[in-house]
């Protein structure tokens, strides 16, 4: 990886020529920076089983779910085929920004729980607590979602008792999150390559039905885009409209999208993090754009934008447009495909959320912001009081047998409905003030393991972007007629609890925001230059071909 050459070369040419010294870069008595490296329990602890293959397809498998398979149709329907091409390629170039800055930060400090370590060393240790709290609550929900969405799911074909799809579930994702880190990496990665195919094949699938390809079926072409046409009238009228429609799409996109950026939760236990999760950031973000773009150009051409089979809310393959433009074209047995693809969708959610809650959690631990009962790991390397702990709340799953728990529950989940944007408006904020402190350091850019001269454009304006997109993610419960306690709740309520808990641990701890020339980068280069990792070798012949997607 040249970027990781070129980095060590200029820190060796550095380190023998003094260019870098005490002076341009804080001393470490100047700063209490216990943690903020990779720690003596995660080396001695945890085992690097994750290799840069797993990464790629772990967050692959997290932006590639039900998003895709069943929420596009919604999508189409809110700002047309059109409003919605632009919407999600606005959140791609935004997911771009992220994955480029969260991969040029963990480079730096590869530290279990990513950003949120990364926004006490940079920012301050009152953002690193809050947010760490708020992705574990998150998480704590998310997994009991996600089983009960696949209970819905099962009841696509058939009327057992949920309780035994709870309880089989609960079982299987508690076996894959106490087992050995690698065995979750295989699981996810074939899991990926599964929907990877699938959704290759629906998109090929869909430009064969929408070419005429089907006897039978007649050509469209872009029919759908001149009649009922290319926009959404949303809310309001004529072009306002239009752009309302357009930026309304945008938050499903964002759930969509959501899950690339816990990439990093486990870079102490990846090998060569400093090469895979940069080279993984890179990777996914092409990966998951070209699906999600092909995708939704093709769901824009198959079905109309107001086309009554959109309006099916029943949370099965139903209600997605490649099943309602297959089932069209006489092919009704996609139907039962995407289910089970939705259905292993869901539960890699489950495993996802579950490693992510965790891994933040045993590192909130090593921070002193957490028990430190939850350092405590097999000998496997595995934290089995946090995996335990949050295996505990995926019996709020059971709260979706009673249709009076089921709306509380999901009140509770809407409560970090917008956690995806917060997190990564932090991973932004954290790249934003590495540059900062470089420059303020007066340290060359060219010392960082990985980066790219562009991240100091995009990361401040995908930071404003993220931030003018929470603060009207809610839009439309304020016109009239539209307003909607669940739907304020799930926009909003986040961000003041988000604030609530970073200002009472800061008032408590008395924590300041860490000034730019006291980030202690000189240990951070220092950390590099005592642990080099060995250059990974490329791929070459058919195994270059093969490893296409992640490599």
């Amino acid at each position: 990886m040249d970027g990781v050459r070129n980095a060590q070369a200029d820190m060796a040419k550095y380190s023998a020529t003094e260019e870098i010294t005490d002076a341009t870069l804080p001393s470490s008595s100047n700063v209490a920076h216990n943690g903020d490296f990779v720690t003596v329990n995660e080396d001695r602890d945890l085992s690097r089983g994750l290799e840069q293959r797993h990464l790629s397809l772990i967050a692959l498998a997290g932006a590639i779910g039900t998003g895709l398979f069943l929420g596009l149709g919604s999508s189409i329907q809110t700002g047309g085929p059109l409003g919605a091409l632009l919407g999600y390629a606005t959140i791609g170039l935004i997911v771009c920004a992220v994955q480029y800055a969260l991969g040029e930060v963990t480079a730096l400090l590869p530290v279990t729980g990513s950003f949120v370590r990364h926004a006490e060393f940079l920012v301050d240790p009152a953002l690193g607590f809050a947010i760490g709290y708020n992705i574990v609550y998150g998480n704590w929900l998310s997994v009991p979602a996600e089983i009960s969405a696949i209970c819905v799911l099962f009841e696509y074909w058939t009327d057992i008792n949920s309780s035994v799809f709870i309880v089989a579930f609960i079982l299987v994702t508690f076996i894959i999150g106490i087992a050995f880190i690698r065995i979750y990496g295989e699981v996810e990665f074939w899991f990926a390559v599964l929907k990877i195919l699938f959704i290759i094949f629906l998109i090929i699938l869909g430009l064969v039905i929408n070419l005429g390809g089907i006897k039978g079926v007649p050509r469209l072409g872009f029919h759908y885009w001149k009649t009922p046409g290319p926009f959404v009238e949303y809310i309001a009228t004529g072009s306002l409209g239009k752009f309302l429609g357009y930026w309304a799409v945008m938050s499903s996109a964002v759930f969509s999208f959501s899950g690339t950026e816990s990439i990093a939760m486990a870079a102490a236990e990846t090998r060569n993090p400093r090469q895979a999760i940069p080279r993984a950031c890179k990777r996914v973000f092409f990966r998951v754009s070209i699906f999600y773009i092909l995708a939704v150009l093709v769901v824009g051409m198959l079905v109309s934008s107001d086309d009554d089979r959109l309006n099916d809310q029943s949370g099965t393959a139903a209600q997605s447009p490649f099943v309602i433009a297959a089932s069209a074209a006489g092919i009704p047995a996609i139907a039962s495909i995407v289910n089970a693809i939705v259905i292993t969708s869901a539960w890699s959610s489950s495993n996802q959320a579950l490693l992510a809650g965790t891994r933040v959690l045993y590192g909130l631990a090593l921070k002193g912001q957490a028990p430190q009962v939850f350092l405590r790991t097999t000998s496997w390397g595995v934290p089995w009081v946090c995996v335990c702990l949050q295996t505990a709340f995926m019996f709020l799953a059971f709260m979706a047998l009673s249709n009076g728990a089921l709306t509380v529950f999901y009140w509770f989940v809407d409560l970090t409905a917008c956690g995806a944007l917060i997190s990564w408006i932090t991973v932004l904020l954290n790249h934003q003030r590495l540059l900062m402190a470089m420059k303020k350091q007066s340290i060359p850019m060219s010392l960082l393991p990985w980066h790219n001269s562009w991240t100091a454009y995009s990361t401040p304006v995908a930071l404003f972007m993220c931030v003018l997109i929470l603060f009207t993610s809610g839009f439309a419960v304020f016109t009239s007629g539209r307003w909607s306690t669940s739907g304020f709740i799930s926009s909003y309520l986040d961000i003041p609890l988000v604030i609530a808990v970073y200002i009472i641990w800061k008032v408590y701890k008395k924590t300041k925001i860490v000034a730019l020339a006291d980030i202690p980068l000189r240990e951070a280069f220092e950390e590099i230059a005592r642990n080099p990792e060995p250059i990974d070798s490329t791929a070459k012949g058919w195994k270059s071909w093969v490893g296409f997607l992640w490599d």
